[in-house]
């Protein structure tokens, strides 16, 4: 029974939250800074993900693999690669290193 009170107390907290931000008065949404905000805000939040699980175990600070993933593909970026070649490029450094360590 726990589970389906979770299940609805997230959805009433989503649909309040969705609420919210329909009834945000035009004006503010059209403030510089409120705009500057909400173009950061997606960046930020991918970038702290993607340190997440790529340096994090559980409760533990790992460098592996996945390190080593995100190191290449930051250096395919700089060299300005194709969004599928930074992909790629971060796919075999990764599976590569783990099949010479595991």
């Amino acid at each position: 029974m726990n589970t389906w009170i979770a299940v609805g107390a997230t959805a009433l907290g989503c649909y309040a939250v969705k609420l919210a931000g329909l009834l945000v008065p035009v004006g503010v949404l059209e403030r510089p800074l409120v705009r500057r905000l909400a173009a950061l805000l997606p960046v930020a939040l991918l970038a702290a993900l993607t340190a997440q699980q790529t340096f994090a175990d559980g409760h533990a600070l790992v460098l592996d693999a996945r390190a080593a993933g995100l190191g290449a593909a930051a250096v395919a970026l700089v060299l300005r690669a194709p969004f599928l070649v930074v992909v790629g490029v971060a796919v075999l450094v990764t599976a590569g290193l783990r099949s010479l360590t595991g």
